[in-house]
């Protein structure tokens, strides 16, 4: 037996202070974009932000249906809309924010795994990095590649 270490690096902060002025405004789009949310079933709002190498912003929020499998994630929205808008411009970082229970969580809330996969097959399709930026109450967390959210991801090589 051959034991193997995984270890995945997460920075934390308590305010949007030691962030530049393109990611404050990111994240502040995310929080802004959740009155977009359509959760009717949940009550739980999802936004997602992603900032584009041109310095695009593109917002995407949580969308439920009555029938559950056929509702989709902020981030996928986020990302989908954004790779339909400027399929040739890489994605550089993507800011996630949620709204329950009539707050913020205090704990910033990560990506389920389809979006996980989403985002690690953006990150190869672009041969570039993506950051996650995580919005709780008074953490925000940053994770520096989605391929670090995912670390034994399915990609391209598999179908080889």
């Amino acid at each position: 037996m051959k034991k193997i270490e995984i270890k995945t690096t997460v920075l934390e902060y308590n305010s949007v202070d030691n962030f530049s002025e393109e990611e404050k405004i990111l994240i502040q789009k995310s929080k802004e974009a959740l009155k977009n949310a359509y959760a009717p079933y949940s009550n739980f709002r999802v936004s997602a932000s992603v900032l584009l190498e041109n310095g695009e912003i593109i917002c995407g929020t949580n969308q439920e249906n009555a029938a559950y499998p056929s509702g989709l994630c902020a981030e996928r929205v986020a990302i989908f809309y954004a790779n339909s808008l400027f399929p040739t411009v890489p994605v550089k970082a993507l800011a996630v924010s949620v709204f329950a229970k009539n707050d913020f969580p205090e704990s910033p809330t990560p990506p389920c795994g389809a979006c996980r996969q989403v985002l690690v097959e953006t990150e190869t399709r672009f041969k570039n990095p993506i950051k996650i930026i995580l919005i709780g109450k008074n953490i925000i967390r940053v994770i520096e590649s989605a391929k670090s959210l995912l670390p034994l991801h399915f990609d391209d090589k598999f179908l080889d």
